[in-house]
């Protein structure tokens, strides 16, 4: 909860709690300042009610707001599957006219303040801009896929049972108890998931006319096996002519499946509707079933960008509540100037069943500072790798490695939605 406190920022402005009331004023600030584009009114509507005010913040000038924060409470899952309490920061903005004024830093560090208070040990944020929250503590935790496929020309080889998944065409609302059912089942199997609360089943529905740019309403195809739903697309259809006939584009929105034959159905199903010759999908996990079906898979376009950060904010809880994948007993010394209840040295003793943090006085064995600790949070950035960009040391030799490959996760860390 927000701490109930009124503070001046650097250049004078007022720092304060966000009331209910003013809402619309503090929700403008932030649409200008990701460019003024009007939303529908119905996504409008939806994100009032999601908002947390407990969790959210404005800076003001005199009676014009001119800086937003908030933060959902998520659960996150994090390797071993453990559903971990965290702060989805969101909804963070600065109007043009108070830039570099030190309203961001400020609205941070009284962000995490009120994390740490009220118990937990997690905060994650997706960036507009990678260079922005790196000098606060969060470090790039998860990456997305985007894709571009020639459905024309690639093809799947599916594994056996996939002709035994049966597709049927369902109203993205009708489905939504079939589809959240299947997305509920996958959340502990992956970390960086979030089990998502009620009302977060909404934003997938979202489907304004404005924002299709040329494509179809939102379709919804569910896979079923013996009468219960396995796996689920969601996807819109952009239909194209050229001078050689049909060059549609299907537009996948979301999908999971909860085994290799629902994947491939679904898959196969999408890469073969009906006057379409290519499917594009944006912040995919990296390491997707199809990529090892796919005939062609260098005409399918393949890009990785960052997606979740992550920042520890009780490094102890956090690094206790996940298991670790190979026995690990490091001394990590972390450095830590903007939570500086971190810094210092921590022993991490733990394996695949669980894990330790404690303060110790032992010499390191390791030494890094928040941001490569949030990085390497979720197993899918290697502290090997960190370590040869110089921005992780080694100071007992063998503990990189000891380190690195308790650290990883067997899958990748995959963020299904923002916020």
């Amino acid at each position: 909860m927000a701490t109930d406190v009124t503070a001046q920022t650097p250049d004078g402005t007022v720092l304060r709690p966000l009331e209910r009331d003013e809402w619309d004023k503090w929700y403008d600030t932030l649409v200008r300042a990701f460019g003024g584009t009007p939303e529908s009114a119905e996504e409008r509507a939806l994100w009032r009610e999601l908002t947390e005010v407990d969790h959210s913040i404005g800076v003001w000038d005199g009676d014009d707001c001119v800086g937003t924060a908030g933060a959902f409470s998520f659960r996150l899952t994090v390797p071993g599957g453990a559903l971990v309490d965290t702060a989805g920061v969101t909804m963070v903005g600065v109007a043009a006219t108070h830039r570099r004024r030190g309203v961001l830093t400020s609205m941070m560090r009284r962000q995490l303040d009120d994390v740490r208070g009220s118990g937990r040990a997690l905060a994650a944020l997706t960036a507009s801009e990678p260079a922005i929250y790196g000098r606060f503590g969060y470090g790039v935790a998860t990456h997305g896929l985007n894709v571009e496929i020639d459905t024309a020309r690639v093809r799947l080889a599916v594994p056996p049972g996939t002709d035994a998944v049966r597709l049927r065409y369902a109203a993205p609302a009708d489905a939504l108890g079939a589809c959240e059912e299947v997305y509920a089942r996958t959340v502990a199997g992956r970390p960086g998931m979030i089990a998502r609360r009620p009302g977060w089943e909404r934003v997938a529905l979202l489907d304004a006319e404005s924002d299709r740019e040329g494509a179809s309403p939102l379709q919804c195809v569910v896979a079923e096996r013996d009468g219960r739903p396995v796996g689920y697309a969601r996807f819109q259809v952009k239909p194209e002519w050229d001078t050689a006939g049909p060059a549609g584009t299907v537009v996948l929105r979301d999908t999971q499946a909860l085994d290799p034959a629902a994947h491939a159905a679904l898959w196969r199903f999408l890469l073969s509707i009906d006057l379409t010759a290519k499917l594009t999908a944006y912040g995919r996990p990296t390491d997707e079933a199809w990529r090892h079906l796919v005939s062609d898979v260098r005409r399918c376009g393949l890009r990785v960008r960052d997606a979740l950060y992550v920042r520890l904010v009780d490094v102890a809880a956090a690094l206790g509540a996940r298991t670790y994948q190979a026995p690990v007993d490091v001394v990590l010394d972390v450095e830590d100037a903007f939570c500086p209840w971190n810094e210092g040295r921590w022993r991490l003793s733990g394996d695949a069943k669980g894990a330790s943090c404690e303060r110790t006085a032992d010499a390191a064995d390791l030494a890094l500072s928040a941001r490569e600790l949030g990085s390497a949070y979720l197993g899918g950035t290697a502290l090997g790798a960190l370590a040869a960009a110089g921005r992780v040391r080694e100071l007992r030799p063998g503990a990189l490695a000891e380190a690195s490959t308790a650290f990883a996760s067997p899958v990748a860390p995959w963020l299904p939605h923002g916020f």
